[in-house]
């Protein structure tokens, strides 16, 4: 199969990747886009659904070697803010191209407000899907519950868009559009989430507040 040469940039370096080494390729491709944020998922995953619509691995095989790539590039930047420690770790990140401190101080201040569900949704919002693994590598998160909810996350993102491309086949770029959409309901729903919690914690520090305010 020649697909590679049909497609240029990020998604012919996939596809060759996937085709040479198969599912290994797969994990591959993805754990790079946990390293490196500015790789797309939304176009990985769709590919690695087409290149599964083309014989190179199965259907079950891109949805599990997409999300051992998914865990395996999490677990490495846990482990890299558990060594590297907040101070030394914003000092690097601020030294890599196409991205800034303010990524980072959001993910961290989204972590502390929501800890675990923030690992689970996380891997479904861009940049954040990545970056959520360095707060909880610095917070020591357990690494088992750390890994589940990496896994959930990733298991359900990933075959979602896996699934499209190996449905779409040859079509598969049209997924980037729902993608798209899909991402903005997943950050919206956050953000009402992050509301909600705002909400309800001023309601309880004003009741807490009155309670403690002697009657005259």
């Amino acid at each position: 199969m020649s697909t590679q040469t049909d497609l240029t940039g990020v998604a012919g370096w996939a596809v060759d990747l996937m085709e040479r080494l198969g599912g290994p390729g797969a994990a591959l491709a993805i754990a790079s886009e946990n390293l490196f944020p500015p790789i797309p998922s939304e176009i990985i995953l769709p590919l690695a659904g087409f290149t599964a619509s083309q014989g190179t691995f199965t259907l079950a095989g891109a949805i599990a070697w997409t999300t051992a790539g998914s865990v395996v590039g999490a677990l490495l930047l846990y482990t890299l803010g558990a060594l590297l420690g907040r101070t030394r770790f914003r000092a690097l990140w601020a030294r890599l191209p196409l991205v800034d401190l303010a990524d980072l101080d959001r993910t961290e201040a989204w972590f502390d407000r929501h800890g675990r569900k923030a690992i689970f949704f996380g891997r479904m919002i861009p940049i954040f899907r990545s970056l959520i693994s360095i707060p909880a590598g610095i917070e020591r998160m357990s690494v088992v519950v750390f890994t589940l909810l990496t896994l959930a996350g990733s298991l359900l993102w990933n075959s979602v868009f896996v699934i499209a491309g190996y449905q779409l086949g040859e079509n598969w770029h049209r997924v980037e559009p729902y993608a798209d959409t899909f991402q903005k309901v997943v950050i919206g729903v956050v953000a009402v989430a992050m509301l909600w919690f705002v909400v309800q914690r001023v309601r309880r520090n004003r009741a807490r507040a009155r309670a403690s305010t002697p009657s005259v």
